[in-house]
């Protein structure tokens, strides 16, 4: 089972080939926060977003369905808009970047008032993936993995049975050890009784002796 888990572990590692930038800020109603990310060419990026509107009465951020999100993205270098969308408090917003450099990915509100004090909190998620999908550098991608999986289960496989021979050498040492102790165990009660019966045989004998010489 933890072999399995293993192999999971490193199948999900390898098959990762996304870049996520989790994030939350703080903006007015008629501020627009930009963010720069430089993107090779034909890079997909994808960006999740959530607006919440800070409600005095229950003195906590909540949802609001008049409030909307503006999404503008510019190629930095030429001015080049690639985007720009007008969304609901929640959604997302997809791109491919067209050139290498840097992008900049900038987000405001709908409410354009000046003398607004509406304070907004704005959950960002931007997804960096790969470059447009190649077939066949794909079946060659997958390929190499399949390869890498397959050594390292072998590696796997040797480290299983690696451990599993030495869990037998221990389980030899252990019976050995133990026979050696009962051993010696029964050879100190051997010396024992030995040492026993000459002491008696010895108080037996000096006993008779003198018994003879007193009797002479």
């Amino acid at each position: 089972m933890a072999f399995k888990h293993t192999l999971s572990l490193v199948l999900l590692l390898l098959c990762s080939a996304l870049a996520a930038n989790a994030l939350h800020f703080y903006l007015d109603a008629n501020e627009k926060r930009c963010f720069i990310e430089e993107l090779p060419t034909d890079t997909v990026v994808e960006g999740h977003y959530k607006a919440l509107e800070w409600s005095e009465k229950q003195q906590s951020y909540i949802s609001d369905e008049n409030l909307g999100i503006h999404v503008e993205v510019e190629e930095v270098e030429t001015g080049h808009t690639v985007v720009k969308s007008k969304g609901p408090s929640e959604g997302k917003f997809t791109f491919t970047s067209h050139d290498a450099g840097d992008h900049s990915i900038c987000l405001s509100t709908n409410y354009t008032s000046w003398f607004s004090s509406t304070h907004i909190r704005l959950y960002l998620d931007i997804v960096v993936g790969t470059t447009r999908p190649d077939s066949e550098h794909d079946r060659t991608h997958v390929s190499e993995i399949a390869a890498k999986v397959r050594d390292l289960n072998q590696k796997l496989e040797d480290i299983r049975r690696e451990q599993q021979y030495q869990r037998e050498r221990e389980a030899d040492y252990r019976d050995l050890s133990e026979m050696t102790n009962s051993r010696a165990v029964w050879y100190s009660v051997v010396q024992i009784v030995v040492l026993i019966v000459t002491c008696v045989w010895q108080l037996r004998h000096l006993k008779n002796f003198f018994e003879d010489r007193k009797s002479r």
